[in-house]
């Protein structure tokens, strides 16, 4: 009797830890509370100042610094349970040698600066990181509406997962998140704040480009604005529309002599973001390679249903043009650790966009699709077009509408995205539905608070022109451009939901079909004019998620700076992205050895794993039995 419950004990432990029927792929069950992370503190954000001539030094070391935090959290991903509950690793072999390698590279940042201006102050304080522990608190996610932001509550958790203070287990495919306290249901979320009323020199116009929705898969996680000339700078992938030359190593002369999925071919833009993945076990073309699976960043791509790229006006005066090469990043991709300061980009569901949230990832009712938006910056310092920490250049208008003293109002651009993937069954980790998140660094913990845009403004001069004038005498203009209905349902369609992507649908050639989307379009988000609807989508195709041929081919590029691999240097990166190969479902030759990993389970798949509880259960009965009997005996 003994020996049989132990075995039910046991049996039943195990199955709990592991996930009812988890495989080794990570697509089990989510816990509640989330990983344990790196924190160190940003120091590209303290560089508000730096000469022309150490530019592409520091940005090389900073890039590195980003390595060095990427090589340490991958060390403590990897290091057995016991050796991480060591005080003795967590110091000694993990975060005194990083703090040694981020106080010699900052060393070199601050040299560099030095040597072309005023040395910069405090920044050697900036190279001590902290082992941020679990947390277990959920928030309340109510961001959408003036409420309480939850990221500032997981940045104070305190409490340990049930790793003791390792990553959670089955916290996503990577093994470092999303987490079920990631989600929300966008019908529990308030309707935000209006926008500031225009006045009689408002410019009330708009513009729509049309430039797709990465049809043709150009993937890679350079950055060539944050990293220039550092292969995977970002240490996570992008989706690329417009220019199609963007990588780390594109100069301005690459970018203006670049082919451009936009329709108007007088708009070369790069627009760019991290591409979002369904973690249901695929092994992704990234799945082996540095900015893809090896950090964290794991499962199926997902092509986005539309993309919409729409430059409005300002509130209370006309826009000048942008000046050409114009760089711009809205949000923050470390805003987990960094704090919500500067995040911006918000989610939301068709048919409930005045709900946003920046902190969570939203739960779409049935018939409704899950919406990125990326409202960029509108005011600009009328002199540089990028600036060392890659803000203070640029601006958002004020509560009013208007731009801080000494900028210009610049047409603003406002980026929605929308996917038709389903909301994730957080009950059983995504096992029936597969979770959704965007990747991110390897320590953010693909929370949704680090989703953040990119743009470089590679419009011609007179196409700007023609967009400015535009703008500024309140017409609708742009490829495809038309005036919108006045407003947006409050509900989502009654119409079924649409198909889940991850179905591996063929592409369609060229990726647009240059019809306007039949749904409604959404509220503009709020920094948006509220009388201005958005024009119609730039870009459909039948829904996709692209996966695409094995990593083995990886090209690679050494960064320049030659330090030491030892050191954390990023030497290499995948290789450049090409043309995806859409996968037939089921069909496994179509993806170059790309295959599903997850597996559906059932009763069948928990029976079998409950085994030796059944047998536990036998020896218990006949334990029993053999009691009685010796009782009647006696």
């Amino acid at each position: 009797m003994l020996g049989g419950g132990g075995l039910i004990a046991a049996n039943v432990y195990a199955s709990a830890a592991e996930g009812w029927g988890q495989e080794a792929s990570g697509s089990g069950p989510v816990p509640t509370a989330g990983a344990a992370t790196i924190d160190c503190p940003d120091v590209g954000t303290r560089l508000t100042s730096v000469p022309d001539g150490a530019r592409g030094e520091v940005d090389r070391e900073l890039a590195l610094l980003d390595e060095q935090i990427a090589a340490a959290y991958r060390q403590f991903q990897e290091t057995p349970q016991a050796e991480r509950q060591d005080p003795g690793f967590t110091g000694g072999a993990l975060m005194d040698p990083l703090k040694e390698k981020r106080a010699a590279t900052i060393g070199r940042i601050t040299d560099a600066i030095d040597q072309e201006g005023d040395r910069p102050q405090g920044l050697d304080e900036l190279a001590e990181c902290t082992l941020r522990p679990a947390d277990d608190s959920s928030g309340d996610g109510t961001d959408g509406g003036g409420g309480q932001d939850g990221a500032a509550q997981e940045q104070n958790g305190g409490g340990q997962d049930q790793n003791g203070g390792g990553p959670a287990q089955g916290s996503g495919q990577g093994g470092n998140g999303p987490v079920a306290s990631d989600y929300q249901d966008i019908t529990t979320v308030q309707p935000g704040a209006q926008s500031p009323p225009r006045t009689a020199d408002a410019s009330r116009g708009s513009f729509t480009s049309s430039c797709g929705v990465n049809a043709d898969g150009l993937f890679n996680s350079d950055n060539v604005i944050v990293a220039p000339g550092v292969s995977n700078g970002a240490h996570h992938f992008h989706d690329y529309i417009g220019n199609q030359a963007n990588s780390a190593f594109a100069g301005d002369d690459d970018l203006a002599g670049a082919d451009t999925s936009c329709v108007d071919k007088g708009d070369k833009s790069s627009y760019y973001w991290p591409v979002l993945r369904l973690q249901n076990g695929t092994r992704e073309r990234d799945a082996d390679a540095p900015g893809g699976g090896t950090e964290g960043n794991a499962g199926q791509i997902v092509m986005p249903r539309q993309v919409t790229l729409t430059f409005v006006g300002n509130p209370r005066e006309k826009v000048t043009a942008m000046p050409r090469l114009l760089r711009i990043i809205t949000g923050d991709a470390k805003a987990f650790v960094n704090g919500p300061a500067n995040a911006n980009a918000s989610w939301s569901c068709t048919g409930f966009e005045d709900r946003q949230v920046k902190d969570k990832y939203p739960l779409c009712p049935a018939g409704s699709d899950v919406v990125r938006t990326f409202t960029f910056q509108s005011c600009w310092d009328g002199r540089n077009i990028d600036s060392a920490n890659h803000r203070t250049h640029v601006a958002f208008a004020g509560a009013d509408g208007g731009c801080p003293a000494g900028f210009r109002a610049i047409p603003q651009l406002v980026q929605r995205i929308v996917y038709d993937v389903d909301a994730p069954s957080l009950a059983d980790g995504g096992r029936a539905v597969p979770l959704f998140a965007v990747d991110s660094f390897p320590e953010q913990l693909h929370k949704p608070v680090t989703d953040h845009g990119d743009f470089i403004n590679v419009f011609d001069e007179d196409l700007m022109g023609e967009m400015v004038d535009c703008i500024n005498t309140g017409g609708t203009c742009g490829a495809d451009a038309a005036p919108a209905p006045s407003e947006e349902p409050s509900e989502p369609p009654a119409s079924s939901a649409a198909p889940t992507a991850g179905t591996g649908a063929e592409p369609e050639p060229g990726g647009t079909t240059g019809e306007q989307s039949a749904e409604p379009p959404a509220d503009a988000p709020a920094t948006e004019p509220a009388d201005t609807g958005a024009p119609a989508v730039s870009g459909t195709t039948a829904p996709r998620v692209y996966a695409s041929a094995s990593s083995g081919g990886t090209a690679s590029a050494a960064a320049p700076g030659g330090a030491d691999a030892a050191d954390g240097t990023p030497t290499t990166g995948p290789a450049p992205a090409g043309t995806a190969v859409a996968a037939e479902a089921g069909d496994a030759s179509a993806t170059g050895g790309t295959e599903p990993q997850a597996v559906e389970g059932g009763l069948a798949d928990t029976g079998a794993r409950l085994w030796p509880a059944a047998l536990g259960a036998a020896l218990v009965i006949a334990g029993f039995v053999v009691l009685r009997r010796t009782g009647r005996r006696a």
